[in-house]
């Protein structure tokens, strides 16, 4: 649990208290690979923390091409922000892509604890707006970089998930085909 309280006192310090009152309303889960940890249409009840593997969340459009939206590794969170937020049907699956384990703190308990630990607040507004600035960031990559530069961006900003993550992944993630991003690899790789 080192990892999480290290990663709560990035943006707030809790007493050894308050540490224990927070973990007992957290509970820790180990997933295989390829486990689905929220389907598209339900409710997100949960926030993830990894503590080791790596997650992604993503959407299905009609013509059933999936759409990555965001990746999680060690020391990260994952959600579906909208449905935890609103407690309406959400739009993402969140997938188990490494064997990991996975610290869950239920949006009831979240709410329990911004009562008794009021900092949590602060912390949840930090990392909720640190998530709208990096998709925000994301979409206008999107929309004014080339997939090559878009790619080149991912590579520098994430090196540690361009060995865990397949291509056809993070091909989806910045936008292109699997082989356009494998043509983009090999170009690079040549470099």
């Amino acid at each position: 649990m080192s990892l999480l309280l290290d990663n709560l006192s990035k943006h707030i310090q809790l007493s050894s208290e308050e540490q224990a009152l927070f973990l007992s309303k957290t509970t820790t889960q180990t997933y295989k690979a390829k486990t689905i940890l929220l389907y598209a249409g339900q409710v997100c009840k949960n926030s993830y923390f990894v503590n080791s593997g790596v997650l992604r969340s993503f959407t299905i459009n009609d013509n059933i091409v999936e759409h990555v939206l965001s990746f999680a590794c060690s020391d990260w969170w994952i959600g579906d922000m909208y449905s935890l937020l609103s407690q309406k049907p959400g739009n993402l699956f969140i997938e188990v892509l490494e064997d990991a384990e996975v610290v869950i703190l239920s949006k009831e308990n979240q709410e329990l604890l911004y009562q008794e630990i009021p900092k949590l607040e602060r912390f949840f507004r930090i990392l909720t707006e640190n998530s709208l600035v990096a998709h925000q960031e994301r979409l206008m990559d999107n929309l004014s970089l080339s997939a090559e530069e878009r790619f080149e961006k991912m590579c520098k900003k994430y090196p540690d998930l361009m060995q865990k993550v397949a291509q056809k992944q993070l091909a989806s993630y910045i936008g292109v085909t699997p082989e356009f991003y494998s043509k983009m690899k090999s170009k690079l790789l040549r470099k």
